[in-house]
């Protein structure tokens, strides 16, 4: 009992530091659709006690339509501006928790925002991972395609480089959330606090992907 209440009080000073060195920096969470960011959002934004915000119910509640109709009715261009726009606004609001669209992190003027006003995480996830989850959804518009397993390659193939530019990288997996989330900490503790830790994937991540296979 002594040793699990340690534990807390050790896991709560390791997210008030995380808070307090942000200041008024965001965490932003980019990656592939079915990565998990706006599940692990909201998990990670009630560990830190900040808001939780999802750019595109943001951007859904900006336009009045959903975003499968913004690109139905106006096409991809105008709903990247429009993304591009939404987030500047959301990081402008102070420190928050913001998970973001697959493809906003594409986009060099929101990288560079990004870079300078919030710590960015990347959460990776394998195709396999990622068509087990986007499967049980119907809102996908770049997945209504006769081939979705070859679009979500392809989209990898060309999103990934982008995604590198993260600050932190933690694989997505089928694992409980809270692994996720508390990876989440110990690499925003490391990068934000001076721990000598890695900020990248961590060992017990690369671990269970291999005993996975």
């Amino acid at each position: 009992m002594a040793e699990t209440a340690s534990q807390a009080a050790e896991q709560l000073s390791q997210e008030t530091e995380i808070t307090a060195a942000l200041g008024t920096r965001s965490v932003v969470l980019v990656g592939m659709m079915g990565a998990g960011k706006s599940t692990i959002g909201r998990r990670l934004a009630a560990r830190l006690r900040l808001p939780f915000l999802d750019a595109d119910t943001e951007i859904e509640t900006a336009a009045g339509m959903s975003i499968p109709d913004i690109f139905e009715t106006h096409g991809e261009p105008h709903f990247r501006d429009g993304e591009a726009r939404v987030i500047a606004r959301l990081l402008d609001g102070g420190p928050t928790v913001l998970a973001t669209g697959g493809g906003a992190f594409l986009r060099e003027e929101t990288r560079n925002r990004i870079r300078r006003q919030a710590i960015s995480i990347w959460l990776k996830a394998d195709v396999d991972t990622i068509m087990r989850r986007v499967r049980r959804r119907a809102d996908r518009p770049l997945l209504q395609t006769a081939d979705p397993v070859a679009t979500v390659e392809r989209l990898v193939g060309e999103r990934e480089p982008f995604y590198q530019a993260a600050d932190l990288t933690i694989w997505s997996r089928e694992v409980p959330h809270e692994k996720i989330v508390d990876e989440c900490i110990d690499a925003l503790h490391a990068r934000l606090c001076g721990e000598a830790a890695s900020a990248t994937i961590s060992d017990a991540a690369a671990s269970d992907i291999l005993d996975a296979r």
